[in-house]
């Protein structure tokens, strides 16, 4: 009996039939036969004979996510997909039901000399894994620039070495959390992989100048979260229950919210659908803006297009085929499909109909949100962090300069669209805001200057997040805000000088952080920084197009932009100046590192969401908050909903523990890092202590989300009221997520 029925899926897209099918079949068998794939013993184990291909058939799914490609094509990404689905199969018999680690890390740092970017292959393949993986690649990279070959080896090595992660929580035990969870998935779960073929088979390669954008990561995000998430739903049975897998997002959801099995498959499966809505959302309504922007040609235009509709198909087809593998729990699901037949129709009309009409409906639902709903003060869950901080002794001195600064910058004066007769700050919110408190908590070893130019940041970054929906927010003027943002990019030289004259409060106070903070850099520490500002400022421009289009944002989409928004690309920049030296650049790119980077950044930006909730949804109408993001996605109450942030927040506080304490010593082995260089990650690992620690100092002791504060700031309890306090809150609409001063500090001295 299976484990929990099969939810309805959201499938809007019918899937159709390559008509190269039976070709497909017989190439893939040779293919895997002449690989050594089948009835070939792999230290004394028969990893599959023929009948598990037969019935695994990768040339259906092929045939179902690839539906226009002619023969040869399809033989060539069947073949791909033969030899992934061999290797997971190969991985697992080999070393994870063995739990041996030393030879599986060995066994995936061989398949990497399988894989040149530039040359031929040298070296001569041991075993069925590394001859199929020779064989496709040059069989493959020459049709492509090297541009997409360099993003298919980070996906393929990806894919392969993000194995020891799954293996690593299996030797302990260790059940992730699901924001680690959907970040890991996505590289061991191969789609980023799989997208990549969908440009060669579909011979649409996106264009090199917009392949690292936003839309296109999100488009190959969410069609590979969906795809992930699909696959656990299918495969819940076989690898809970006979595999003892851990990475499962059924089992994740099961354990995490605490719910049955049945209950979490269908909050899988609600995720699923809202990846989908994302990925469309995107396609209608940033890839034209993108292409202007850019100046993208009209072929590479159709090319993008082209990718997107074989993305679709992958979906469409990649679902049909988890419905009739032998490989997959489906028997319910097989039931509602049609036949095989020439035309391929494997999603039947009875099924898109109730599909189309629950989307219709949640779009409606994601685009009605009730803002100014009166809140009160709410019973916040508990923080606990075992680690703590100290208080610089030049913060009271601090606090002087940096109102003196903000008058000098002109940060209290009236701007177009705001209150009458004072700015968007007044001395006396400066005062209460108190950013130098974050500033001395997170870098309580600073120098006065040092803790001044903290600050100075800190005060630039909350004063813009609170501007941007003041000057932009009455009417929806994105082509202003664009055109603002640019400018500020133009006062941040990487070479030479500024390119614009500062004409506006914002502008002066960046042009003045930015040659007391960069002008002492090294080039390449000014460009990393000047790149993290500009993911920064670009984010405040997101929160503005969803508050005009009032749309809840989609809970992956929310928390990986919301670390935009808070800042910590730019804190990690910063803290990392000085490092160079000591400890090589590759090493920032290991999965440990943006494991400790991303889950610190989490936990600093849930502590403010949780402080601000009043501020931002009552008082600023905002849909930019993870307890209203959550409370949307589970339709549950908010004490439910604050409970869930609370349980998050606690379990990646958990996860920067576990990677200090387990993850980080494994990686100074596994690169035989120097002794200046282990020194080095560990002083930088306090560092994000003190940040977290200043941060939630700082929630707890200002003055900025205190309601008597807000009572007063906004002159009644609710803006969205009707009486005279409306009028005057009429200017202040949703200032953006991320009011937290603490996002924008840098733990580090910039000096």
């Amino acid at each position: 009996m299976q484990p929990f029925e099969l939810p309805e899926f959201y499938m809007p897209y019918p899937a159709r039939l390559n008509p190269n099918l039976d070709g497909a079949r017989v190439h893939s068998k040779a293919w895997a036969y002449e690989m050594d794939m089948i009835d070939v013993p792999q230290n004394g184990t028969v990893i599959w004979d023929e009948h598990d291909l037969d019935s695994h058939d990768y040339a259906l799914l092929c045939a179902y996510t690839h539906p226009d490609c002619d023969g040869p094509e399809l033989d060539l990404i069947t073949d791909w997909y033969v030899w992934v689905f061999y290797f997971d199969d190969h991985f697992l018999e080999l070393y994870k039901r063995t739990n041996d680690w030393d030879n599986a890390r060995a066994y995936l740092d061989r398949l990497r000399l399988f894989m040149p970017v530039d040359g031929p292959i040298t070296e001569q393949p041991t075993n069925p894994v590394e001859a199929g993986l020779a064989d496709l690649w040059a069989r493959t990279v020459p049709a492509m620039t090297a541009d997409w070959r360099r993003r298919f080896v980070d996906s393929t090595k990806a894919l392969l070495d993000e194995s020891l992660w799954e293996l690593a929580n299996i030797n302990e035990g260790r059940l992730s959390n699901p924001i680690e969870y959907i970040e890991m998935r996505r590289k061991v779960g191969g789609a980023p992989w799989s997208a990549n073929l969908v440009e060669h088979a579909a011979r649409a390669e996106v264009p090199a100048v917009i392949a690292a954008s936003r839309p296109m990561h999100v488009l190959r995000d969410t069609f590979s979260d969906a795809v992930h998430l699909r696959n656990d739903l299918f495969s819940y049975e076989r690898e809970v229950h006979d595999e003892g897998e851990l990475s499962n997002g059924v089992l994740v959801f099961e354990k995490f919210l605490d719910v049955g099995t049945q209950e979490a498959a269908e909050a899988v499966n609600d995720l699923l659908t809202s990846r989908l809505h994302q990925f469309e959302h995107t396609t209608l309504t940033e890839l034209e803006p993108l292409f202007d922007e850019h100046a993208v040609d009209p072929e590479g235009r159709l090319k993008v297009l082209a990718y997107v509709k074989g993305l679709q198909d992958w979906q469409s087809g990649g679902h049909e085929w988890h419905m009739r593998s032998s490989r997959y729990m489906n028997k319910d699901a097989a039931q509602e499909s049609f036949p095989l037949g020439p035309s391929g129709l494997g999603t039947s009309a009875a099924r898109l109909v109730p599909a189309l009409l629950s989307s219709l409906a949640e779009r409606a639902r994601r685009h009605a949100n009730v803002p100014f709903r009166p809140i009160g003060p709410i019973t916040k869950p508990p923080i606990d962090l075992p680690f703590g901080t100290t208080l610089s002794p030049h913060l009271d001195q601090a606090r002087e300069n940096v109102v003196e600064w903000g008058a000098r910058m002109g940060l209290f004066e009236p701007v177009p669209g705001g209150p009458p007769h004072e700015g968007v700050w007044t001395e006396a919110k400066m005062r209460d805001y108190d950013l130098p408190l974050c500033s001395a908590g997170i870098h309580p070893d600073a120098s006065p200057e040092e803790l001044d130019l903290t600050s100075g940041w800190l005060a630039w970054g909350t004063y813009g997040d609170d501007l941007y929906p003041v000057v932009f927010g009455r009417t929806p003027d994105m082509a202003a805000a664009k055109v603002t943002t640019a400018r500020l990019k133009q006062l941040m030289p990487v070479d030479g000088p500024a390119t614009a004259v500062p004409a506006s409060p914002l502008e002066r106070a960046l042009a003045d952080l930015w040659v007391r903070t960069a002008g002492p850099m090294t080039r390449e520490n000014r460009a990393a920084f000047r790149s993290a500002v500009d993911v920064m400022v670009d984010s405040w421009v997101w929160e503005l197009e969803n508050m005009h289009l009032n749309r809840i944002p989609d809970p992956v989409d929310y928390i990986e932009m919301r670390r935009r928004t808070f800042g910590s690309d730019m804190t990690m920049s910063l803290s990392r100046i000085g490092h160079g030296k000591q400890v090589p650049p590759e090493i920032y790119r290991t999965r440990p590192i943006q494991a400790l980077e991303n889950s610190a950044a989490d936990v600093a930006w849930m502590i403010n969401d949780i402080y601000s909730y009043q501020k931002e949804i009552q008082f600023e109408g905002e849909v930019h908050n993870l307890i209203r993001v959550v409370e949307h996605f589970l339709d549950a109450p908010l004490d439910r909903a604050i409970a869930v942030v609370g349980d998050l927040l606690a379990a990646r506080l958990d996860q920067f523990l576990h990677v200090i304490e387990v993850e980080l010593p494994a990686l100074f082995e596994d690169y035989s890092l120097d002794q200046q260089a282990r020194l080095t990650l560990e002083q930088y690992a306090q560092e994000l202590k003190h940040w977290i620690a200043g941060i939630l100092i700082w929630h707890e002791d200002c003055r900025r989300y205190e309601e008597e504060h807000l009572l007063r700031q906004f002159g009644h309890e609710s803006p969205g009221a009707v009486g005279a306090g409306a009028a005057v809150a009429s200017w202040r609409l949703p200032t953006g997520l991320g009011t937290s001063a603490a996002r924008l500090a840098p733990p580090v001295s910039v000096g």
